[in-house]
């Protein structure tokens, strides 16, 4: 998976990725078991596109855009960003050089009631990411933090006000705001409009496609909301239990999903013509239990199609068309139900 698509370049390149958390029990904590949080998990973004991260919650979307950010330590793994013709390893890279990293990948968080500390104005939210890594005097910040809330949507006089003047879409804004004061490459959104209401959603993610125009910016947007990840990516990459078990340019993975894990998250998007509508396909079981994941196939237990090979032998993520990723024993032979991207 290191093929940029045409006319562009890598900008990350993830390369078996895993983040293990210890069970540890008894008197003296003693290590007896692990959460396969990130098992294995490859996948490249391109410069300025947005790939999209999907899956039900607990599939460890967000421990890998963490481990990504190197918020989070990998338990192993490469997190490789391009950074003026040389290459840099985030997972190993050593904390003295991780500072000036940090200043080319910011976060969106998904809550924006909760990221915000009350008792700081908008000028210093804003403002803190510029303190903390000395960019300018006081006057600069201040003229930094008014560009950024323009440009976000905001006015500049609000910069005296505290979080709790404004809706729940403005906060957002504000967050987007201290997200891309530094002018970082990479932005990763977790959940950015999940806690908002629809409408407000649209305004966010329209902000957020009109922002990556004008900056040139790249996302890593962390969903498991397909109808959001259709409007706002090129590419998508499905995750399963810690594993990456399909990737594709969206609108294939749309019209054509070749994992049948894809094609019950598919058939769960809402489609307004009630005559499109096809029968949702209810998935059967629970979900795995990353610190004790079956053999084979994660995915076969609640799969209608899963055969014996599937129950012995784990499927490796390969292409089985231009820049289409599977992890599935029979991605080639099932014909799968999709969602035309017209009517959704």
């Amino acid at each position: 998976m290191t093929t940029a698509a045409a006319g562009k370049s890598v900008l990350l390149h993830v390369k078996g990725l895993k983040k293990y958390f210890p069970i540890r029990r008894g008197l003296l904590q003693k290590t007896v078991g692990l959460v396969k949080a990130v098992d294995d998990v490859t996948f490249f973004l391109n410069q300025g596109e947005t790939l999209s991260l999907v899956g039900e919650s607990g599939c460890g979307k967000t421990t890998t855009a963490r481990c990504v950010l190197r918020a989070v330590t990998p338990t192993a793994g490469q997190v490789l960003l391009m950074d003026d013709g040389e290459v840099l390893d985030v997972a190993t890279v050593p904390k003295s050089r991780l500072a000036s990293l940090r200043r080319q990948m910011q976060m969106i968080f998904q809550d924006p009631f909760s990221s915000l500390n009350p008792r700081m104005t908008l000028l210093d939210i804003v403002g803190e990411p510029l303190l903390v890594h000395g960019v300018g005097n006081v006057q600069e910040r201040t003229d930094r933090v008014v560009e950024m809330l323009r440009l976000v949507g905001l006015r500049p006089e609000y910069m005296r006000r505290y979080p709790h003047a404004f809706s729940g879409g403005q906060r957002q804004r504000i967050g987007i705001a201290r997200a891309l004061a530094l002018n970082p490459r990479l932005v990763v959104a977790d959940e950015p409009v999940s806690a908002l209401d629809v409408s407000v959603q649209a305004q966010i993610l329209n902000l957020l496609l009109e922002l990556q125009d004008r900056l040139g910016l790249t996302y890593l947007f962390v969903a498991h909301d397909l109808s959001v990840v259709k409007h706002i990516s090129e590419r998508v990459a499905v995750m399963y239990v810690g594993r990456i078990v399909e990737t594709a340019p969206t609108e294939e993975l749309f019209a054509s999903p070749k994992h049948p894990y894809t094609e019950a998250l598919l058939s769960a998007v809402p489609i307004p013509d009630p005559r499109l509508r096809a029968d949702r396909i209810i998935l059967q079981g629970e979900v795995a239990d990353p610190a004790n994941t079956p053999p084979g196939c994660h995915f076969h237990p609640r799969c209608k199609y899963a055969q014996a090979v599937c129950r012995e032998k784990a499927p490796v993520l390969e292409e089985i068309a231009p820049d289409h990723f599977v992890s599935c024993h029979r991605a080639k032979e099932l014909s799968l139900r999709g969602v035309a991207r017209s009517t959704v």
